[in-house]
């Protein structure tokens, strides 16, 4: 019995020693470049940099103090302290759903994850994105939230408060996979940038574009607005790589692509 108990605590040291040691290290939320093969570009978002090809790898937020791994390599990600938003709303109904509000958001989950898990290998994202609103940041990504003082998901987007009215652009080219007025999102777009890059844009007052719609860096998608359960005017913006929400406010900083590799 000893001798086993010795064995285990010696795995327990090797397992501990591993994590501790072991190549990459990366925030939740974040995405890490790791070298790739060429094969690798048929299914995976690529990058070269200096001249060497790399793909590119999203850090699961409830992955935190834990680790993936990917072509052989364990990627640890990091324990972090978001902070959180605390927000009230108004309407009871919007917080404690009826049964046929709740059927109604499951249906709109099941909508947006066949978007989410779209994949395009028509197009390829430059991600050299550009901010889609002028505002204020409100919320970032990865708060603890607590709508009317109760415990919900944790918020991975990026708030951005601007007047009712102000411009919605895309920050890269891409399709639209999917539109519609949904409970939680108010007037809601959906967009395809190819190789798992999705991004949406939830509680929009008015939405300019249509499904299938190729569109470029720039061009105007809507305007901000208050529609869905908000407690005012607002772009909430999600983006996914390869099915996983990652921080949009890391793809628009001017050091994206350097950082990649600094991990």
């Amino acid at each position: 019995m000893n001798s086993c108990f010795k064995y285990i605590s010696f795995l327990c040291l090797v397992f501990q020693f591993n994590y501790i040691y072991s190549d990459r290290f990366g925030d939740p939320g974040e995405v890490i470049a790791i070298e790739a093969i060429s094969s690798d570009a048929e299914n995976n978002l690529t990058i070269i940099i200096d001249d060497s090809l790399y793909k590119l790898i999203p850090l699961p937020f409830d992955k935190q103090n834990s680790f993936i791994e990917t072509s052989g390599q364990r990627i640890n990600i990091n324990q972090k302290d978001f902070g959180e938003s605390r927000i009230k709303i108004e309407n009871k109904s919007m917080v404690n759903l009826s049964k046929l509000d709740s059927e109604r958001t499951f249906k709109e989950f099941k909508m947006i994850q066949k978007a989410v898990n779209s994949f395009s290998k028509s197009l390829k994202p430059d991600l050299n994105f550009i901010k889609p609103v002028k505002g204020v940041i409100s919320s970032r990504y990865g708060k603890k939230r607590f709508i009317n003082d109760q415990p919900r998901s944790p918020h991975l987007a990026l708030d951005i408060a601007a007047e009712e009215g102000t411009k919605i652009i895309s920050p890269s080219k891409g399709l639209v996979i999917l539109i519609g007025d949904f409970f939680y999102s108010g007037n809601f777009v959906v967009i395809d940038h190819g190789f798992g890059l999705v991004s949406s844009y939830s509680h929009m007052s008015k939405i300019i574009v249509k499904e299938n719609e190729l569109i470029e860096k720039g061009q105007k998608i809507g305007e901000v607005g208050s529609t869905g359960r908000v407690t005012g005017p607002h772009l909430h913006w999600t983006v996914y790589l390869n099915k996983v929400k990652i921080n949009p406010e890391s793809l628009i900083q001017e050091n994206f692509l350097a950082s990649l590799l600094q991990i």
